[in-house]
């Protein structure tokens, strides 16, 4: 990059990308193939995201792509980054954790933690591609080792190899859990249930949206079908109430689920296990769309998203966001908005089939979340003594008490009153349950620092260029 006379700091690129997941990776090769320079950020140390994870090189994994769906698509794209950044059009930045970005307009500084010291990016324009994280319902004994996240459970197996255990039970509500248990299976775990507390009647309610996206009912036969080789049984309308175990989990209690999620009296059965691989869907992942000041709303699956416009742009001058930021609807969608997101970006007109796309992929992500929302029902399984905050050992009675006794009405409030939500995660892993507990629906946590950062980072900015919010 050039350098002004007057202003010895590189001038700044066209585009700089946040996150190098698939709709990040897709918008990064689009607006390159487009004659914009792009800079992509990712705190990983491979493109790919969460998504595409990658095994460790050293554990010679002969065919990583055995273990993802639609590998090609990743492959292709990964194959224009690198010819994009021979050919100086591409800057990609592994192992940068971004924690803010600041600026206005057509200014933007993109602010990122690494192993050593990390110049700060800039850009004329900005886009969010910053994913999503697992929703976590608690219950009794949620946190004795061996109860995973069901994402995270996939996450051991595709980067490390490695089964969470030898019996699993796989557990929550979303269409993740049939990916999960059929990777499982394959690798060899015994999964005695996919335990599915919504079920899948909802989606009777959109059957054109369906038909319309032959290849999600595709994609759903296959997991089926593997998890019909491999002899798994679904409990649909049904939940784990309660892991049960002393230094790990050694069996769950299911229970069948009314039409509000509370667990039915007298129907709770024991299904011996060493691990439990449980998640109720994902959460967009908005600190920095937040700490700018985007507009939110609540999306179908009750997760709070960005509002975008049909060019994805954010309420935000300058800044666009794609992929899980608008709302979870998995990679597909998020390579359509990556394309979608660098043509608005590139000034072009977005080609009408990628539109036509995006409509079609969104609606199907619609009706997916309204499908496997949580009902309200859920909180009945807690026990008093249950750890809400894992962080902060906050358990529900504590969060209850704070509602009903000292008047709390959101989350934040509670969060004062009993620092659920105040330690290392940020409230990642409490906050839906911080939420539901306090009577209200998600609310976005608007904060000036994304990540943890150091001190000595801080200090060593401009005062121009320092977090707001």
């Amino acid at each position: 990059m050039t350098t002004s006379p007057c202003d010895p700091r590189p001038e700044p690129a066209d585009l700089a990308v946040v996150g190098a997941g698939p709709a990040g990776l897709a918008a990064a090769v689009t607006a390159a193939a487009l004659g914009r320079t792009v800079i992509l950020l990712d705190a990983g140390s491979r493109p790919g995201g969460q998504y595409y994870r990658h095994p460790d090189p050293a554990l010679g994994a002969v065919r990583p792509q055995a273990l993802h769906h639609d590998w090609a698509a990743f492959a292709d794209r990964e194959a224009e980054l690198r010819a994009h950044e021979r050919a100086g059009r591409v800057q990609y930045l592994a192992d940068h954790q971004v924690w803010g970005v600041t600026g206005s307009g057509t200014d933007w500084t993109v602010h990122a933690r690494t192993d050593s010291a990390a110049e700060p990016v800039r850009a004329r324009a900005v886009l969010l591609a910053t994913g999503a994280y697992e929703r976590q319902l608690p219950f009794p004994g949620w946190t004795l080792p061996g109860v995973v996240g069901a994402g995270g459970a996939q996450a051991m197996l595709k980067s490390g190899l490695v089964l969470p255990g030898r019996r699993v039970v796989v557990a929550g509500s979303g269409p993740l859990l049939l990916a999960v248990a059929a990777s499982l299976a394959a690798a060899g775990a015994r999964v005695p249930a996919v335990v599915e507390a919504a079920g899948y009647a909802g989606y009777a309610r959109h059957t054109g949206t369906l038909l319309r996206n032959p290849a999600k009912l595709a994609e759903g036969a296959l997991y089926g079908g593997a998890l019909l080789r491999h002899q798994v049984r679904p409990l649909l309308r049904h939940a784990v109430v309660e892991a049960h175990g002393t230094d790990r989990v050694e069996a769950v209690t299911v229970a069948r689920l009314d039409h509000a999620w509370r667990p039915v009296p007298g129907t709770g059965r024991r299904v011996p296990c060493d691990a439990l691989a449980v998640g109720h869907g994902l959460v967009p992942e908005l600190s920095l769309a937040t700490a700018l000041g985007c507009a939110t709303r609540t999306a179908a699956d009750g997760t709070v998203a960005l509002v975008l416009t049909p060019g994805l742009r954010t309420s935000v001058p300058g800044v666009w966001a794609a992929g899980e930021t608008g709302g979870v609807g998995g990679a597909q969608l998020a390579l359509t908005e990556g394309e979608i997101a660098a043509h608005s970006i590139a000034g072009r007109a977005v080609p009408a089939a990628l539109a036509r796309r995006r409509a079609r992929l969104r609606a199907f992500a619609d009706a997916m979340g309204a499908a496997h929302r949580p009902g309200p029902g859920w909180t009945g399984w807690l026990r008093e003594e249950t750890a809400v905050c894992r962080c902060e050992e906050v358990p529900a009675g504590r969060v209850r008490e704070a509602v009903e006794e000292l008047g709390a009405t959101d989350a934040r409030t509670v969060k004062l009153l009993t620092r659920a939500g105040m330690g290392w995660c940020q409230g990642r892993m409490c906050g839906p349950a911080v939420a539901a507990l306090a009577g209200g629906g998600p609310t976005p946590d608007r904060r000036p620092l994304a990540c943890p950062v150091r001190l000595g980072e801080l200090a060593g900015l401009p005062v121009d260029q320092g977090p707001s919010g």
